[in-house]
Order: C-alpha cells, then structure tokens, then sequence
C-alpha cells in the first residue's frame, strides 16, 4: 500500500467529518454562539483569560498532542500498518473527536469547571471524588511518562560526543521558553499587535533552531535534564496562563504545523510504500509478554485516536479561555482531527522501513528528516527541527498536565468552610505532585507507557460517561457518547486486567497496584453513576403511581 494513498483519504476523511458530522453534533448539542463564555463571565486573568481562536486552537493542539500520537502508533504497529490505521481515522472522528468537544463543551456550560465538577452536578458529590482521584493518579503517570521522555530526547552521551541532536533540540527548546515569556508580556500587558507579534516570534522561534543546532551548549546528562525538567514545570505551573502556557503553545504551534506540512510535503514527493505487513494476527509473544491486538491496539495508539488527557485539557484550561461557544467546534473537534493526521505520518514513518530502530522519537524525526530532504533540508538539520518539534508536543504535555494535576489537587483538599490549608496552596500542591511523578522516573516511559495508556483511555471513558449523564439530564441525545463510552470501557478494562498482571508477574508491584487501583475507582464510578440514574427513573415511577 502507498502511504500517500494513506494520507489524503484520511485527511479527506477528517474534512469530510469535520463539516458533517461536526455540524451535526453542533445542532443536537445545542451551540449557542450568542451565549457569554466563562473566560467573560469569570475573568480573572490568571485563568479565566479569552483568547483568540487561532491562538487558543495552538494553545490547545500542543497541549492535548505531546508525545502520545507519535509514541502510540509507533508502538502499536507491532500489530501490522491496517488496524492502527483504521483505528486512528475511526476512532479520531467518532469517538477522540466527540470526546473532546463533549468535554470542552460540558465545562464551558458549567462555567469553566472541571470534568470532576460536572460529574458532581449530574451523578454526585462521591461521583467527583472518585473521578477527581482517577484523574489525578493518570495526571501523574503523564508527568512521569512525559518527563522520561523529554529527558531522553534531550539526553547528551559523553562516550558518543558526535551524536549532538538532543543537546541541540535541549538549547532551543530553552531558548524558546525564554522567548514565549517575553512574547507574552508584549502581547498581553503592552498590548502589542498580535500579527505582527506573531510574524516576529516565529522568527525568533526559527532563530532559536539555528542558535541551538550551531551551538549546542547544553550537554547535559538525562538525570541532569530529568531536574531541569522538574524545575522547569514547577515554575509553569504556577506562573499566570498569560505568561508562558498561552503564548508558549502558540507560537509551538507554528513550529508544529511547520512539521506536520514538511512531512506531508514529503510524503508526496517520497511516496514510500508501507513495507511492514498489513496485519499480523491477533497475538504478539507468548506468556505474560504476550500482546493481544484487543484490548492492547487501542490503549497503545492511546492519544492517536482518543485521550482522557484531552478531556482534562479542555475542561481545566481551554474552557476558560474560549471567547464564543462557536470555537469549541475548532479548538474540540478540530484540533483531534489534527492530531489524527499527525498519528498517521507517525504510523507512515515506522511503516515505510522493515525493522526501523530507536526510540519513537529517533524513529519519527529519522523519518521525516528523511522525507523533508527531498525537497532540499538537509538532513541533519531536519532531525534536530523534528526532535525539537516533537519534544515541544511533550513540553507542552508537561507543563499543562502539572497545572491540571495542581488544580485536581487543590479541588481535592479544598475545606468545606472555605477556609484555607497548606495542602490547598497552589505551590505545594504542585510541589507533591511533581514529586510523585518523580519517583515512578526510574522505571522509564517505556514500563509506564502501558499503564498510562489503559489509565489515559479509561480516563476517556469516564469522561464520555460525565458528558453522557450532562446530556441526559439536559434532555438532549446522548447516543453519540454512550458508544463510544461502552467501547473505551471494554477496551481499558480489560487492559488493566492485563497490564496489572504483568506488572506483578515482572515484579513491578508499584505500577501493578496503580492499575488494581484504577480498576476498582473505575468500577465504583460506573455502579454509582448507574445506580443514580436507575434510581432516579425508579423515584420518578413511584411518584407516578
């Protein structure tokens, strides 16, 4: 099969979607575009901030992308190029793409709040607190995962001192984080023009590349980037969203779309041929290794075709920051159907070479670099732009997931009286939640990758199941949710089962208990959501009578 065959049907595909099915939802769902949004109603500044839709559809993009649509498919296509396919497109119009929107869209109807506060509003106060501890424990395998990651891209070997591509993408990366600051401070406190701003960034963005591929002087160690890193999201999660969150993923963006059309661009050039096999049956390996296509495809494409990390992005921080209800079709639905595209080159780069080797970050930058330089980037320098892009996607992950797990734990230790506590500051929660990531580094992204999967795609289940009772209780069809919700849950249920049997069968009793955790929170939120809306149908028969 022809990858660019591939790829234009899947981007067809996602146009199609987008003005059919998108519409559709928009009309059931009820989008008003008249109807004042919280980033109005309950601006602060801090949090609550509008935004312009381009700007907050970088924002948002970066954020919900990170390494997950270019790790999943990677990994996942052990199992043959076909079903990781078809996963992707189906699944990023049906279920990551209704996903999203739903939950986007449930906050901004209770002003801004998280998917825990709606879970609270529609099924009840135990509800929330369920989910709130469902959703922080995956926040903090995000981190972890994610952190693992960046420091191995960006990890410098003193035996090998010719391999310079990660200390290279490490000092832009820095740079770039110094840049978005100063950006945001012209734009939004000295009311700087935001074309001219923009054009101006992304110069300075590609300038930053040059600077760190010509002097590349940070040679540091993965341990010593694992601190930086740590440092690094503990400073962002504290400083005000204008500040370097908003316009960091803004400009990442362009540097990210920049990826995706040089890619394309490539392909279309190159049109290499899938050379991995289509399918390659059910079960890969023997014994407790053994990987079953189902449920073990769907929670290792993870982000590629739906992520409860999304969920939590949308409701924690877009949410507050969509100036009209008519943005979330773009910034929700949207910006999933981007990250499928992305998922497919991802998929297109470890198919096109039998036996391709390295990390999925050496495998993706390798092959894209390599397409790019058929119309004239060299290849070097097209490896360090692709690592450095495809490190932006996880910064961006980072610094987002430790501000949402900050916000989960205040929310969790909040007083009934109003009152404050020190496990309520916002520095030291996320101080306990960094240091929680922290100790599960050891065990590296690639033993935490399952479990953060099953964990992300329930977490995604959970969320179609909030925004599902929301739907109910407004009176509005909900079909389009419930689906996809009784999927996600056979599928990451199962997978729990499994990768808590690995995990304690291997020895790793700490990632083996987080799933059995997982499991048992996921099952008391079902029953109790189902024994709330089974009761209440029973109060409403008895009073009839």
């Amino acid at each position: 099969m022809n990858s660019l065959t591939l790829l234009l049907l899947g981007i067809l595909l996602f146009l199609v979607a987008y003005a059919t099915y998108g519409a559709y939802l928009a009309k059931h769902w009820g989008i008003d575009n008249e109807r004042k949004t919280p980033a109005h109603t309950c601006r602060d500044d801090i949090d609550y901030c509008p935004a312009n839709a381009k700007v907050l559809l970088g924002h948002h993009f970066s954020s919900i992308a990170g390494a997950g649509p270019i790790t999943g498919p990677i990994a996942a296509a052990i199992f043959g190029w076909l079903p990781v396919y078809l996963w992707i497109v189906i699944g990023s119009i049906f279920v990551g793409g209704v996903h999203d929107w739903g939950s986007l869209f449930a906050s901004i109807r209770h002003d801004g709040k998280s998917i825990g506060e709606i879970i609270r509003v529609n099924i009840g106060a135990r509800g929330k607190m369920l989910f709130n501890i469902f959703a922080y424990l995956t926040l903090v395998l995000v981190v972890a995962a994610f952190t693992d990651i960046c420091a191995s891209t960006f990890a410098f070997d003193p035996a090998k001192p010719e391999l310079l591509s990660g200390a290279r993408a490490g000092t832009a990366s820095i740079l770039f984080i110094f840049l978005a600051m100063a950006f945001g401070f012209f734009v939004y406190r000295k009311g700087a023009n935001l074309t001219l701003s923009s054009i101006i960034g992304v110069a300075l963005l590609f300038f930053s590349i040059w600077i760190g591929y010509q002097f590349p002087i940070l040679k540091l160690t993965k341990f010593e980037w694992d601190v930086v890193l740590i440092v690094y999201i503990f400073a962002a999660s504290t400083m005000p969203v204008w500040f370097l969150l908003q316009p960091r993923d803004y400009l990442c963006s362009f540097l990210l779309y920049a990826m995706l059309a040089g890619a394309v661009i490539g392909i279309l050039i190159v049109r290499p041929a899938m050379a991995i096999p289509a399918s390659v049956g059910f079960t890969i390996g023997e014994g407790v290794k053994a990987q079953y296509l189902f449920p073990m495809l769907f929670v290792t494409v993870a982000c590629g075709a739906i992520s409860g990390f999304h969920s939590l992005v949308g409701s924690g921080t877009s949410s507050k920051q969509l100036s009209t209800e008519k943005d979330t079709k773009l910034v929700g639905y949207g910006a999933m159907l981007i990250e499928g595209i992305l998922a497919i080159i991802a998929l297109i780069t470890v198919g096109y070479v039998v036996g391709a080797k390295g990390t999925p970050a050496q495998i993706f930058a390798g092959g894209v670099s390599d397409f790019m330089s058929n119309f004239g980037i060299p290849v070097s320098i097209g490896t360090v732009f692709v690592i450095l892009a495809f490190s932006a996607f996880a910064l961006t992950s980072l610094d987002t997931a430790t501000r949402l797990g900050r916000y989960l734990f205040q929310e969790m230790t909040a007083r009934a009286d109003g009152k404050k506590s020190i496990l309520n500051n916002m520095y030291v929660a996320t101080a306990i939640t960094v240091g929680l990531s922290a100790l599960l580094l050891s065990y590296g992204y690639q033993k935490i990758w399952p479990i953060f999967g099953s964990a992300n795609q329930l977490l995604a289940g959970l969320s179609l199941l909030a925004v599902s009772a929301w739907l109910a209780k407004s009176g509005k069809k909900n079909f389009m949710t419930v689906i996809p919700m009784v999927f996600m849950f056979a599928v990451t249920l199962t997978a729990l089962i499994l990768v808590g049997r690995n995990n304690f069968a291997s020895g790793n009793f700490i990632i083996g208990s987080v799933a059995a955790i997982l499991f048992v929170l996921a099952i008391i939120l079902i029953v109790t959501t189902i024994n709330t809306f089974f009761g209440k149908k029973s109060e409403k028969k008895n009073i009839s009578a």
